[in-house]
């Protein structure tokens, strides 16, 4: 039988899964349920129906019993267990789960921590992007990335100083037709009761923010028509190269990048402009990407000592800066002897190849052993929440130079205080990272009460 929770779901006639977590008490609660009728037209939400309106006469709820002896009648309660446990094992709030058999969509709401969104004054608790994956991956495989995800937007709202919790939507199904009003309802449908802000991520593509606005939610940002601050990675790469430069002059006195070789790995949203903003200054630029036409393009549209190089091997070319800009897990126990760089600083998510903080913290420290200036990635590559934040909140009246302001204004002071306090205190910028929000996440603190 196929490991999913679809499969008792369809078997029911279900549309709603949540599955809850209390870290303090070790509790989890479940329930599910019949929300809508298959037939419910999605392409009218907001019109003729909303979140909260009656879209069944035929309501079905199932309690926390009822719902392990569903899965346990399909034999997955394993299955189960093994999702239950990593949601223990990362102290996740939980997961929600939306099911439309007739779109062949399943849509999960990976949230780590509400903490921060508590009495924001918004619709939206919770932060975090919305990603799509086919529906012939393993489901474990994307239940596992949205958590990591959503834990990593938690810590990654603490370092934008973000009044809102953190979370990831992972959504499996085709590719979508902007044009299938439906479908893309639905997507809003789902936001909406999740109470979640999100920007359009991985294989998505970002006009569906455009489109969501126009009709359905507006929960999404940085849509490229409907934005007044545009899609968010400029930002982001602006405050990597920002904070880069005080990694540099935590370990040499200065900021400059004046002679320095940098690869970046990556041309996408974020690499692209990383790589316009380090030819800035006078360096030696190293570029590669999974498609070695992105890399031609970039050394023919830009002037500078620029070298396309293969993607095979990148992460070991002898340079002082490695700019990760693609995807994550690159740093292990296999790769790390193998690096020839004096500072790993980039955008990608969840560089290091762990599961779990401690996982983390230990490859830090055998980063730190070969004298690798490395902080985690969500402390510094933060500027595209920032933005979409500044979108959700000030709407119509966000601004650039706002923006800007507030990238120049918190995250390389963060960061340079982050290295420096980790030195006195003989640990890794990782582990003073994660010390620093564990306070704030899971402790008492608040973000006003970090001196940053």
């Amino acid at each position: 039988m196929k490991r999913s929770i679809t499969v008792p779901m369809k078997a029911e006639g279900l549309t709603t899964l949540k599955i809850r977590y209390d870290y303090k008490t070790d509790r989890f609660t479940m329930e599910a349920m019949k929300q809508w009728e298959p037939d419910l037209d999605f392409s009218r939400y907001n019109k003729d129906f909303f979140v909260e309106s009656i879209l069944t006469d035929d309501v079905q709820y199932y309690n926390t019993k009822q719902v392990r002896q569903m899965f346990a009648n399909y034999d997955l309660e394993d299955y189960l267990d093994e999702i239950q446990e990593l949601i223990r094992k990362g102290k996740h709030f939980g997961i929600e789960a939306y099911y439309h058999d007739g779109y062949n969509i399943l849509y999960l709401s990976n949230q780590h921590s509400r903490k921060l969104g508590l009495n924001n004054k918004l619709h939206a608790t919770l932060a975090g992007g919305i990603r799509r994956h086919d529906r012939n991956e393993n489901e474990i495989d994307v239940i596992i990335d949205g958590l990591n995800l959503g834990r990593g937007m938690s810590f990654k709202n603490v370092a934008g100083h973000i009044n809102m919790g953190g979370c990831k939507q992972t959504v499996m199904m085709d590719p979508i037709d902007l044009n299938d009003l439906k479908k893309v309802g639905f997507l809003g449908f789902c936001i909406d009761s999740c109470r979640t802000m999100t920007g359009p991520d991985m294989n998505f593509p970002t006009e569906l923010a455009d489109v969501e606005n126009e009709y359905f939610s507006a929960q999404f940002t940085n849509g490229p028509k409907t934005s007044v601050l545009g899609e968010t990675g400029k930002p982001t790469a602006y405050g990597v190269y920002k904070t880069m430069k005080q990694a540099v002059k935590f370990k040499e006195g200065t900021e400059s990048l004046d002679g320095k070789s940098i690869t970046v790995i990556g041309l996408g949203a974020v690499g692209w402009y990383m790589g316009e903003y380090l030819l800035q200054e006078n360096v030696k630029l190293y570029v590669t990407d999974l498609d070695p036409k992105r890399a031609d393009q970039f050394v023919e549209e830009h002037s500078g000592d620029i070298t396309a190089i293969p993607l095979e091997g990148a992460y070991f070319t002898p340079c002082d800066i490695l700019c990760p800009c693609a995807i994550g897990g690159q740093f292990s126990d296999e790769t790390i002897p193998k690096l020839n760089c004096k500072y790993i600083w980039g955008s990608s998510n969840n560089g290091l190849k762990a599961s779990s903080t401690e996982e983390e913290i230990r490859l830090a420290e055998k980063l730190k052993a070969r004298d690798i200036v490395f902080q985690v990635e969500w402390w510094h590559n933060t500027a595209g929440v920032i933005c979409g934040y500044h979108e959700y909140v000030y709407g119509k009246d966000a601004t650039q130079e706002r923006l800007y302001e507030d990238i120049d204004n918190i995250m390389p002071k963060s960061t340079y205080e982050n290295l420096q306090m980790a030195d006195e205190l003989g640990i890794t910028p990782v582990e003073n990272a994660y010390r620093l929000a564990n306070d704030i996440i899971y402790g008492d603190k608040t973000l006003d009460d970090i001196n940053w």
